[in-house]
Protein backbone atom coordinates (compact mmCIF):
# COMPACT_ATOMS: atom_id res chain seq x y z
CA UNK A 1 0.00 0.00 0.00
CA UNK A 2 1.42 3.03 -1.00
CA UNK A 3 1.28 6.58 0.95
CA UNK A 4 1.19 10.03 0.92
CA UNK A 5 3.73 11.23 2.94
CA UNK A 6 4.06 15.10 3.44
CA UNK A 7 7.86 16.79 4.95
CA UNK A 8 7.77 20.32 6.13
CA UNK A 9 11.42 21.58 6.09
CA UNK A 10 13.69 20.76 3.66
CA UNK A 11 17.45 20.88 5.79
CA UNK A 12 19.40 17.89 6.58
CA UNK A 13 16.84 16.01 8.47
CA UNK A 14 14.28 16.35 5.97
CA UNK A 15 16.43 15.37 3.09
CA UNK A 16 17.97 12.93 4.84
CA UNK A 17 14.22 11.32 5.66
CA UNK A 18 13.64 11.43 2.18
CA UNK A 19 16.90 9.63 1.26
CA UNK A 20 15.92 7.22 3.57
CA UNK A 21 11.94 6.83 2.35
CA UNK A 22 13.28 6.00 -1.07
CA UNK A 23 15.94 3.44 -0.27
CA UNK A 24 13.14 1.28 0.78
CA UNK A 25 9.74 2.53 -0.75
CA UNK A 26 10.01 3.93 -4.23
CA UNK A 27 6.07 4.33 -4.96
CA UNK A 28 4.58 6.44 -1.88
CA UNK A 29 3.98 9.56 -2.95
CA UNK A 30 6.55 11.91 -1.29
CA UNK A 31 5.99 15.50 -0.56
CA UNK A 32 8.31 18.17 0.96
CA UNK A 33 8.32 22.34 1.40
CA UNK A 34 11.00 24.51 2.09
CA UNK A 35 10.16 28.02 3.36
CA UNK A 36 13.18 29.34 1.41
CA UNK A 37 13.55 30.50 -2.16
CA UNK A 38 16.62 27.41 -2.59
CA UNK A 39 16.58 23.91 -3.11
CA UNK A 40 17.95 22.05 -0.26
CA UNK A 41 21.72 23.19 0.59
CA UNK A 42 24.78 23.00 3.07
CA UNK A 43 24.38 25.09 5.81
CA UNK A 44 27.71 24.13 7.60
CA UNK A 45 29.52 26.04 3.95
CA UNK A 46 27.80 29.30 5.32
CA UNK A 47 29.62 29.85 7.91
CA UNK A 48 32.74 28.02 6.39
CA UNK A 49 32.90 29.48 3.53
CA UNK A 50 31.70 32.74 3.83
CA UNK A 51 33.65 35.36 1.54
CA UNK A 52 34.04 32.21 -1.63
CA UNK A 53 31.62 31.68 -4.43
CA UNK A 54 28.70 30.90 -2.29
CA UNK A 55 26.01 30.09 -4.75
CA UNK A 56 23.09 27.97 -4.72
CA UNK A 57 24.57 25.41 -7.20
CA UNK A 58 27.96 25.15 -5.35
CA UNK A 59 25.92 24.35 -2.21
CA UNK A 60 23.29 21.96 -3.20
CA UNK A 61 22.57 18.45 -1.01
CA UNK A 62 21.49 16.60 -3.65
CA UNK A 63 21.64 17.94 -7.45
CA UNK A 64 18.16 19.40 -8.03
CA UNK A 65 17.64 16.28 -11.28
CA UNK A 66 17.81 14.05 -8.18
CA UNK A 67 14.01 14.61 -6.90
CA UNK A 68 12.40 14.59 -10.11
CA UNK A 69 14.26 11.05 -10.28
CA UNK A 70 13.02 9.72 -7.27
CA UNK A 71 9.69 11.14 -8.01
CA UNK A 72 9.61 13.55 -5.03
CA UNK A 73 7.65 16.90 -4.83
CA UNK A 74 9.76 19.47 -4.04
CA UNK A 75 8.27 23.19 -3.30
CA UNK A 76 10.24 25.69 -2.32
CA UNK A 77 8.96 29.55 -1.49
CA UNK A 78 6.15 27.42 -0.02
CA UNK A 79 5.66 27.46 3.70
CA UNK A 80 3.45 25.43 5.35
CA UNK A 81 1.13 27.15 8.58
CA UNK A 82 -0.89 24.97 9.96
CA UNK A 83 -1.62 21.16 10.46
CA UNK A 84 -5.07 20.00 11.40
CA UNK A 85 -4.51 16.92 13.13
CA UNK A 86 -8.28 15.73 13.00
CA UNK A 87 -7.99 15.79 9.19
CA UNK A 88 -4.63 14.73 8.67
CA UNK A 89 -3.99 17.73 6.56
CA UNK A 90 -1.89 20.66 5.86
CA UNK A 91 -2.17 23.99 5.03
CA UNK A 92 0.37 25.92 2.67
CA UNK A 93 0.94 29.70 2.50
CA UNK A 94 -1.21 29.85 -0.48
CA UNK A 95 -4.10 28.72 1.53
CA UNK A 96 -4.00 24.97 -0.45
CA UNK A 97 -4.55 22.21 1.95
CA UNK A 98 -2.93 18.81 1.48
CA UNK A 99 -4.03 15.32 2.81
CA UNK A 100 -1.28 13.46 4.13
CA UNK A 101 -1.10 9.39 5.79
CA UNK A 102 2.76 10.38 7.17
CA UNK A 103 3.77 13.77 8.23
CA UNK A 104 7.29 14.57 9.12
CA UNK A 105 7.98 17.88 11.02
CA UNK A 106 11.43 18.98 10.04
CA UNK A 107 11.28 22.44 9.71
CA UNK A 108 14.31 23.20 11.62
CA UNK A 109 15.12 26.20 13.79
CA UNK A 110 16.35 30.20 13.58
CA UNK A 111 19.17 32.20 15.37
CA UNK A 112 18.41 33.04 18.54
CA UNK A 113 17.54 37.29 18.81
CA UNK A 114 19.19 38.55 21.62
CA UNK A 115 17.12 40.78 23.98
CA UNK A 116 18.98 43.85 22.55
CA UNK A 117 17.52 47.61 21.90
CA UNK A 118 18.17 48.19 18.57
CA UNK A 119 18.69 44.42 17.52
CA UNK A 120 16.28 45.12 14.45
CA UNK A 121 18.66 48.52 13.23
CA UNK A 122 19.71 48.11 9.58
CA UNK A 123 23.47 46.98 9.86
CA UNK A 124 22.18 44.10 12.49
CA UNK A 125 22.87 40.47 10.71
CA UNK A 126 22.74 36.64 11.55
CA UNK A 127 23.90 33.73 9.40
CA UNK A 128 21.62 31.14 9.33
CA UNK A 129 19.98 31.22 5.49
CA UNK A 130 22.14 31.31 2.42
CA UNK A 131 20.60 34.77 2.26
CA UNK A 132 21.85 35.43 4.99
CA UNK A 133 25.66 34.57 3.94
CA UNK A 134 24.67 36.67 0.91
CA UNK A 135 23.78 39.70 2.63
CA UNK A 136 26.46 39.80 4.97
CA UNK A 137 28.98 39.31 1.86
CA UNK A 138 27.52 42.35 0.05
CA UNK A 139 27.12 44.59 2.89
CA UNK A 140 29.96 44.59 4.63
CA UNK A 141 32.74 46.19 3.05
CA UNK A 142 36.66 45.52 3.47
CA UNK A 143 38.07 47.69 6.28
CA UNK A 144 34.63 48.28 8.37
CA UNK A 145 34.49 47.13 12.01
CA UNK A 146 31.96 44.09 13.02
CA UNK A 147 31.25 43.96 16.89
CA UNK A 148 30.36 39.73 16.55
CA UNK A 149 27.77 38.67 19.42
CA UNK A 150 29.03 35.65 20.81
CA UNK A 151 32.26 33.42 21.09
CA UNK A 152 30.89 29.86 19.64
CA UNK A 153 31.81 27.59 16.88
CA UNK A 154 29.75 29.76 14.41
CA UNK A 155 30.64 33.41 15.90
CA UNK A 156 34.54 31.96 15.35
CA UNK A 157 34.37 30.90 12.30
CA UNK A 158 32.05 34.09 10.93
CA UNK A 159 34.87 36.35 12.46
CA UNK A 160 37.69 34.18 10.91
CA UNK A 161 36.18 35.02 7.77
CA UNK A 162 35.72 38.28 8.00
CA UNK A 163 39.50 39.22 8.93
CA UNK A 164 40.75 37.05 6.20
CA UNK A 165 38.45 39.61 4.31
CA UNK A 166 40.14 42.52 5.88
CA UNK A 167 37.10 43.23 8.35
CA UNK A 168 38.08 44.75 11.52
CA UNK A 169 36.18 42.35 14.28
CA UNK A 170 35.49 42.14 17.87
CA UNK A 171 33.84 39.50 19.99
CA UNK A 172 31.64 40.10 22.69
CA UNK A 173 31.21 36.62 24.93
CA UNK A 174 28.82 36.30 27.90
CA UNK A 175 30.17 33.32 29.10
CA UNK A 176 33.30 33.53 31.13
CA UNK A 177 35.43 31.61 28.00
CA UNK A 178 34.60 30.98 24.33
CA UNK A 179 33.27 27.73 23.08
CA UNK A 180 32.78 26.92 26.75
CA UNK A 181 30.29 24.28 25.70
CA UNK A 182 32.87 22.13 24.32
CA UNK A 183 36.11 23.25 25.87
CA UNK A 184 37.76 23.52 29.16
CA UNK A 185 39.46 27.13 30.71
CA UNK A 186 42.71 25.59 29.52
CA UNK A 187 41.48 24.57 26.03
CA UNK A 188 39.41 28.06 25.64
CA UNK A 189 42.63 30.31 26.63
CA UNK A 190 44.53 28.82 23.97
CA UNK A 191 41.94 29.49 21.67
CA UNK A 192 41.57 32.84 23.03
CA UNK A 193 45.43 34.34 22.51
CA UNK A 194 45.02 32.04 19.26
CA UNK A 195 42.28 34.46 17.99
CA UNK A 196 43.65 37.23 19.25
CA UNK A 197 46.99 36.92 17.48
CA UNK A 198 45.25 37.98 14.65
CA UNK A 199 44.14 41.58 16.08
CA UNK A 200 40.85 40.27 16.99
CA UNK A 201 39.28 41.80 20.44
CA UNK A 202 37.70 39.48 22.44
CA UNK A 203 35.44 40.73 25.03
CA UNK A 204 34.47 38.27 27.80
CA UNK A 205 31.59 38.28 30.56
CA UNK A 206 30.46 40.90 28.51
CA UNK A 207 26.82 41.77 27.31
CA UNK A 208 25.93 44.05 24.54
CA UNK A 209 22.71 45.84 26.34
CA UNK A 210 22.15 48.26 23.22
CA UNK A 211 22.81 49.01 19.92
CA UNK A 212 23.70 52.51 19.16
CA UNK A 213 22.61 54.41 16.02
CA UNK A 214 19.86 56.16 14.16
CA UNK A 215 19.26 55.24 10.57
CA UNK A 216 22.57 52.99 10.50
CA UNK A 217 24.58 51.01 13.13
CA UNK A 218 27.10 53.13 15.02
CA UNK A 219 28.69 51.53 17.75
CA UNK A 220 27.50 49.49 20.89
CA UNK A 221 27.07 50.05 24.55
CA UNK A 222 28.10 47.09 26.77
CA UNK A 223 27.55 45.85 30.06
CA UNK A 224 29.90 47.73 31.32
CA UNK A 225 28.73 51.08 29.76
CA UNK A 226 31.17 51.57 27.59
CA UNK A 227 30.55 52.76 23.85
CA UNK A 228 32.39 50.28 21.41
CA UNK A 229 32.10 52.45 17.73
CA UNK A 230 31.54 49.52 14.84
CA UNK A 231 29.62 49.91 11.43
CA UNK A 232 27.71 46.61 11.52
CA UNK A 233 27.02 43.73 14.14
CA UNK A 234 26.50 39.71 13.68
CA UNK A 235 25.13 37.82 16.29
CA UNK A 236 25.34 34.28 16.84
CA UNK A 237 23.50 33.35 20.09
CA UNK A 238 22.39 29.85 20.02
CA UNK A 239 18.95 28.81 17.64
CA UNK A 240 15.47 28.45 19.07
CA UNK A 241 13.66 25.57 17.29
CA UNK A 242 10.37 26.81 15.40
CA UNK A 243 7.77 25.30 17.52
CA UNK A 244 5.00 28.26 17.37
CA UNK A 245 2.51 26.71 14.73
CA UNK A 246 2.46 23.60 16.45
CA UNK A 247 2.09 24.82 20.40
CA UNK A 248 -1.89 25.46 20.13
CA UNK A 249 -2.06 21.77 18.72
CA UNK A 250 -1.78 18.77 20.94
CA UNK A 251 1.64 18.22 19.68
CA UNK A 252 3.52 17.94 22.58
CA UNK A 253 6.03 20.75 22.76
CA UNK A 254 8.74 22.02 24.96
CA UNK A 255 12.18 23.34 24.43
CA UNK A 256 11.53 21.47 20.69
CA UNK A 257 8.73 19.33 19.37
CA UNK A 258 8.82 16.21 21.82
CA UNK A 259 9.65 12.52 20.54
CA UNK A 260 10.78 9.46 21.05
CA UNK A 261 13.86 7.20 19.76
CA UNK A 262 11.50 6.66 17.18
CA UNK A 263 11.16 10.27 16.06
CA UNK A 264 7.49 9.78 16.95
CA UNK A 265 5.34 12.68 18.71
CA UNK A 266 2.77 11.84 21.02
CA UNK A 267 0.53 11.66 17.92
CA UNK A 268 0.10 8.78 15.70
CA UNK A 269 1.84 9.48 12.12
CA UNK A 270 3.34 12.60 13.02
CA UNK A 271 7.23 12.39 13.24
CA UNK A 272 9.94 15.15 13.76
CA UNK A 273 13.79 15.09 13.41
CA UNK A 274 16.27 17.61 13.43
CA UNK A 275 16.49 21.07 14.98
CA UNK A 276 12.79 21.57 15.41
CA UNK A 277 13.00 18.01 17.86
CA UNK A 278 13.65 17.70 21.48
CA UNK A 279 14.75 14.25 23.09
CA UNK A 280 15.65 13.64 26.46
CA UNK A 281 14.80 17.07 27.20
CA UNK A 282 17.60 18.08 24.81
CA UNK A 283 17.66 20.04 21.60
CA UNK A 284 21.17 19.76 20.55
CA UNK A 285 21.12 21.55 16.72
CA UNK A 286 24.07 19.64 15.42
CA UNK A 287 24.31 18.58 11.50
CA UNK A 288 25.59 15.02 12.42
CA UNK A 289 22.40 14.34 14.89
CA UNK A 290 20.01 16.03 12.47
CA UNK A 291 21.30 13.26 9.93
CA UNK A 292 20.96 10.82 12.18
CA UNK A 293 17.30 11.77 13.61
CA UNK A 294 16.24 11.92 9.95
CA UNK A 295 17.18 8.71 8.67
CA UNK A 296 15.40 7.11 11.89
CA UNK A 297 12.08 8.60 10.79
CA UNK A 298 12.35 8.21 7.29
CA UNK A 299 12.75 4.59 7.84
CA UNK A 300 10.03 4.45 10.20
CA UNK A 301 7.50 6.32 8.65
CA UNK A 302 7.31 4.11 5.59
CA UNK A 303 7.41 0.81 7.98
CA UNK A 304 10.64 -0.32 8.26
CA UNK A 305 11.50 -0.55 11.90
CA UNK A 306 14.50 1.85 13.06
CA UNK A 307 15.97 3.22 16.73
CA UNK A 308 17.78 6.13 17.05
CA UNK A 309 20.92 5.73 18.55
CA UNK A 310 22.13 8.67 20.51
CA UNK A 311 24.86 10.03 18.25
CA UNK A 312 28.40 11.75 20.37
CA UNK A 313 28.57 15.64 19.59
CA UNK A 314 31.47 16.23 17.47
CA UNK A 315 32.98 19.66 17.03
CA UNK A 316 35.89 20.80 15.01
CA UNK A 317 37.33 24.33 13.89
CA UNK A 318 40.00 24.78 11.72
CA UNK A 319 40.98 28.66 11.71
CA UNK A 320 43.56 31.05 13.69
CA UNK A 321 46.31 28.59 12.19
CA UNK A 322 44.76 26.39 15.00
CA UNK A 323 42.82 22.85 14.84
CA UNK A 324 40.62 21.49 16.96
CA UNK A 325 38.68 19.02 18.24
CA UNK A 326 35.76 18.64 20.81
CA UNK A 327 34.03 15.41 21.60
CA UNK A 328 31.28 13.96 23.93
CA UNK A 329 31.19 15.04 27.55
CA UNK A 330 33.79 16.99 28.70
CA UNK A 331 33.00 18.26 32.26
CA UNK A 332 35.64 16.43 34.91
CA UNK A 333 32.49 16.90 37.16
CA UNK A 334 31.20 13.61 35.04
CA UNK A 335 34.45 12.17 34.76
CA UNK A 336 36.51 9.37 37.07
CA UNK A 337 39.43 10.10 35.36
CA UNK A 338 41.11 12.50 33.45
CA UNK A 339 44.13 12.12 31.30
CA UNK A 340 46.25 15.79 30.61
CA UNK A 341 48.97 16.77 27.94
CA UNK A 342 50.28 19.68 26.51
CA UNK A 343 53.25 21.46 25.56
CA UNK A 344 54.68 24.49 25.18
CA UNK A 345 54.07 24.33 21.24
CA UNK A 346 50.53 24.68 21.44
CA UNK A 347 49.62 20.95 21.63
CA UNK A 348 46.76 19.86 24.37
CA UNK A 349 44.82 17.15 24.63
CA UNK A 350 42.33 16.13 27.35
CA UNK A 351 40.64 12.73 27.98
CA UNK A 352 38.02 12.34 30.17
CA UNK A 353 36.91 9.11 31.39
CA UNK A 354 34.17 7.33 32.74
CA UNK A 355 33.78 3.89 34.58
CA UNK A 356 36.46 3.20 32.28
CA UNK A 357 35.41 4.28 28.87
CA UNK A 358 36.15 7.11 27.11
CA UNK A 359 33.00 9.65 27.40
CA UNK A 360 34.89 12.92 25.97
CA UNK A 361 37.77 14.29 24.55
CA UNK A 362 39.45 17.89 23.67
CA UNK A 363 42.78 18.08 21.12
CA UNK A 364 44.45 21.37 20.22
CA UNK A 365 46.82 21.24 17.80
CA UNK A 366 47.94 17.83 15.47
CA UNK A 367 44.37 16.93 15.43
CA UNK A 368 45.69 13.79 12.86
CA UNK A 369 44.67 11.06 15.60
CA UNK A 370 41.26 12.44 17.13
CA UNK A 371 39.60 9.77 14.81
CA UNK A 372 41.37 7.07 17.57
CA UNK A 373 39.20 8.75 20.03
CA UNK A 374 36.28 9.49 18.07
CA UNK A 375 35.97 6.05 17.48
CA UNK A 376 36.47 5.25 21.19
CA UNK A 377 33.67 7.00 22.26
CA UNK A 378 31.61 5.93 19.86
CA UNK A 379 32.16 2.23 20.03
CA UNK A 380 32.51 2.54 24.44
CA UNK A 381 36.08 1.21 23.98
CA UNK A 382 36.58 -0.58 27.76
CA UNK A 383 40.05 0.52 29.32
CA UNK A 384 39.35 -2.11 31.96
CA UNK A 385 43.15 -3.72 31.30
CA UNK A 386 45.02 -0.58 31.58
CA UNK A 387 46.59 1.11 34.34
CA UNK A 388 44.79 4.86 33.88
CA UNK A 389 46.99 6.43 36.98
CA UNK A 390 50.66 5.46 34.76
CA UNK A 391 49.72 6.06 31.51
CA UNK A 392 49.83 9.56 29.06
CA UNK A 393 47.16 10.00 26.32
CA UNK A 394 49.45 9.33 23.36
CA UNK A 395 50.39 6.13 25.00
CA UNK A 396 46.42 5.69 25.30
CA UNK A 397 46.00 6.36 22.23
CA UNK A 398 48.55 4.10 20.86
CA UNK A 399 47.00 1.33 23.10
CA UNK A 400 43.56 1.50 21.54
CA UNK A 401 45.16 1.75 17.80
CA UNK A 402 47.53 -1.40 18.22
CA UNK A 403 44.14 -2.89 19.47
CA UNK A 404 42.37 -2.10 16.08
Amino acid sequence: MTNRIIIIGNGIAGITAVKAIREVDKESEVFIFGEEKFYPYNRIKLSKNLFDELSEDNTLLLKKSWYEENKVNIYVSKKVIEVNIENKEVVLCDKSILKYDKLLLANGARNNKPPVEGIEKPGVFNLRTLQDAWDIKSKIKKGESVINIGGGIQGLETAWNLNQHGINVSIVEIQSRLMPNQLDEKASKILQDSVEKFDINIHLNTRVNKIAGNNEVEGVVISSDEFMPCNKVIYSAGIKPNIEMFEDTPIKCEKGIVINEKMETNIADIYAAGDVAELDNFVPGLWNISIGQGKVAGYNMIGKDSTYKHIVPVTTLNAFKLSLFSMGCVDENNATNVLVEDNDEGQYMKVYIRDRKIVGAIVIGDTKRSPILKSAIEKEISLEAIDLSKISVTELLDNIQSKK
